[in-house]
């Protein structure tokens, strides 16, 4: 078995190569001890060659989990090669980790990947010279026009040398005196990263060794008149700046290539903002009223409004299956994950529209054009990826936190990041846009838009107080070069984020909807009644009383809402089953928009809609606050904030909405402008400074 490593920066189309080579043969899953996703295949014309796709990178210096991951898997389990994956835009900054990649003694192949979009921009790299100069085989490639990967494979699988390449004498004399005194440094790698102070390299260093090495680095910082680190920085830089000179010529004659043109518009300072707000609008408007809606349609009223259960009544009929079995199967679970599972189409559709926005390089662009807004009210665009992750899933996006050094930044994001509408809040969007807002086409992107704003308003409000205040920390990201995107990375990208929504939908809410058709039609007696005398209603009529400010005190909703903190998609499917029950199959696709229309007005349902898309998350999403914040009270703060928040904010669009169009001013009206006027308080209210000792005796002097 060949085992071969696929590593490169992000952005390099390293995925794409993956899964062409792999095509279906795919694994994926999660690095032991870590939330990285971990992918291995088989090369598809090749069983016994084992691919890895190792997590993209810039640097194997440990500063983010996939550094780590990355590193540890090159240390403690080598492949027999590795591929590094080069943008050929960007050969300077993929160059410095190729140079890292050397240092570890493993047979190294170069695929020069977008190769085509070079040529486009009016440069070429001579990959003979390159290849000479590394002392590596190079191979140009395009993951686009699927060109060159199956030559790399080819030639990854001959026996190949391990070339090192030698820095400045001086430097190069204090690393072979490390690998003296420390043996256990069985390549240039460990014996840089002991140069360098490394904290995971010093680790097993005896106090003897220690002192023996502080004398090399002192000496050698002495020599070369610069601190360690900065002497393997530059060292590496000198050099790659050598091979770029050599290797790269341009045609160009200074005129701007496409990439720059569209960032000219695109990252606008005064255009940026409206761009990405129509992008995201058209994104959703397809997604939810053009595109998706005639598919889910489709599957609500026909296959599971009609089809699948008239067969299964049918089926079981003829079985003579006794009645509260079928009502369990018909009113209980088709008609909960039914109603969930009629979304897929229009969850589908957005996240192939994302990812097709992802893949061509415009996410990226959106995260240069947020930090430019986030700084002004103290969140670093280094936020925004976390949000941008969450609009897939809140649990990977409160785990993407981890890249953002400063605590104060990190613990605001974790509080604010599940904000943004996940796939999971997608069909309550689409449900009350469908049910209340068939013709209008604002609601469903509103949704995105509020989650952004209350990201922004109570990162303003909490970067004010004491526990929050402070600088923010830079945001520094490689914009990458547009490029068309490939079309089955896009694909499989919606795919999985669908089929990941359906095994949802087949586990937990499954479970969840027996036990919410048990506690619909039965009392606390155990004896079969209406849904409006069952335990289910008794405790939401309790329960209601909290939500009646905010339009939709009724037990039912109240139930729906409840059950939305185990899944958010579960709101939807105890909808289905609490308001269509009872009605005719053939009518059932479309009973729970009758049902709901007859139950509430349209802003009641727009309320409903706002505290749900704001309050707290899922279980799933606690339980990572909690693994993330790694204490109870800081966890019970950030859900106490969050649904603080969405009441907040549905009280306000209920009560003044309600005044408006009623013509009416009443207790809660005032109520509601009094919390208005409060929170523009918190908001715009002068921020708390806290000085440590140092800084107060500096302001005092």
């Amino acid at each position: 078995m060949t085992k071969i490593a696929l590593i490169g920066n992000p952005n390099s189309g390293k995925t794409s190569i993956f899964n062409i080579l792999t095509g279906s043969n795919q694994q994926v899953g999660n690095w032991p001890g870590v939330t990285v996703e971990c992918k291995t295949g088989r090369y598809k014309k090749d069983k016994t060659i084992a691919i890895q796709d190792l997590p993209g990178t810039y640097s194997l210096s440990p500063y983010t989990l996939e550094e780590q991951v990355t590193r540890n898997y090159l240390r403690e389990t080598p492949p027999d090669i590795l591929l590094n994956i080069i943008d050929a835009t960007n050969l300077e900054r993929s160059l410095y980790l190729t140079l890292q990649l050397m240092e570890f003694n493993i047979p190294i192949v170069i695929a020069l990947n977008m190769s085509d979009l070079l040529e486009y921009q009016g440069k070429k790299i001579d990959k003979e010279k390159l290849s000479y100069m590394l002392g590596v085989p190079v191979v140009p490639t395009s993951a686009l026009k699927n060109r060159g990967l199956d030559e790399v494979i080819r030639i990854a699988c001959q026996p190949l040398e391990i070339h090192s390449l030698d820095y400045d004498h001086r430097l190069e004399s204090a690393l072979s005196e490390i690998g003296q005194i420390c043996p256990h440094a069985e390549n240039r790698f460990e014996q840089i990263k002991l140069f360098e102070g490394d904290t995971l390299a010093l680790e097993s260093l005896s106090d003897t060794q220690r002192k023996e090495l502080n004398d090399i680095v002192a000496i050698t910082e002495k020599i070369m008149g610069d601190d360690h680190e900065s002497i393997i920085v530059n060292e590496r830089y000198d050099l790659i700046g050598q091979i770029v000179g050599l290797v790269v010529t341009s045609n160009s004659n200074g005129r701007l290539n496409l990439t720059d043109r569209i960032d000219s518009i695109v990252t606008n300072k005064w255009l940026g903002l409206p761009i990405f707000i129509f992008v995201m609008w058209l994104v959703y408007f397809l997604a939810i009223q053009v595109i998706g809606t005639p598919a889910s349609d489709w599957l609500n009223d026909n296959f599971f409004g009609s089809f699948l259960p008239n067969t299964l009544r049918q089926m079981m009929d003829y079985w003579a299956i006794v009645p509260w079995v079928q009502s369990l199967l018909l009113d209980g679970v088709l008609a909960g994950i039914g109603a969930i599972l009629g979304f897929v189409p229009q969850i589908f559709i957005l996240f192939l529209l994302l990812g097709f926005l992802e893949d061509s390089g415009y996410m990226a662009r959106v995260a240069f054009v947020m930090d430019r807004i986030f700084r002004r009210f103290g969140l670093s665009g280094k936020s925004f990826i976390p949000m941008l992750i969450s609009s897939g899933c809140g649990v990977p996006g409160i785990m993407a936190t981890r890249t953002i050094e400063q605590e104060r930044d990190r613990k605001i994001t974790i509080m604010v990041t599940t904000f943004m509408p996940c796939s999971a809040k997608l069909p309550i969007i689409a449900l009350v846009s469908g049910a209340f807002f068939h013709s209008t086409s604002w609601v469903a992107p509103s949704a995105y838009f509020l989650g952004m704003a209350m990201i922004i308003l109570s990162g303003i409000i909490l970067k004010k107080t004491k526990m929050f205040a402070g600088d923010t920390s830079a945001f520094i990201m490689e914009l990458p070069t547009y490029h068309l995107p490939h079309f089955p990375t896009v694909l499989k990208y919606a795919f999985d984020r669908g089929l990941s929504f359906i095994k949802r939908a087949g586990t937990i809410i499954f479970a969840l909807n027996v036990c919410l058709w048990f506690l619909s039609n039965y009392s606390f007696t155990l004896a079969q009644v209406e849904p409006g005398e069952s335990i289910l209603a008794t405790l939401g009529g309790y329960l209601s009383i909290i939500f009646a400010p905010l339009g939709f005190g009724e037990w039912k909703a109240t139930v729906a809402t409840l059950t939305g903190l185990i899944a958010k998609e579960t709101i939807v499917g105890t909808m289905s089953q609490l308001y269509a029950q009872g009605a005719d199959a053939e009518n059932n696709g479309r009973a729970i928009w009758t049902a709901l229309q007859s139950s509430y007005a349209s802003l009641a349902a727009y309320s409903l809609l706002v505290f749900n898309l704001l309050c707290a998350p899922c279980i799933a999403a606690i339980s990572a606050i909690y693994k993330e914040m790694g204490d109870v009270k800081w966890t019970l703060r950030a859900v106490g904030f969050q649904t603080a928040i969405a009441y907040s904010m549905s009280f306000i669009i209920y009560q003044i909405g309600f005044s408006v169009l009623e013509k009416t001013f009443n207790i809660s009206t005032l109520s509601a402008l009094l919390l208005m006027i409060f929170g523009s308080y918190l908001i715009f209210r002068k921020p708390k400074i806290t000085l440590n000792k140092e800084e107060h005796s500096l302001e005092l002097s």
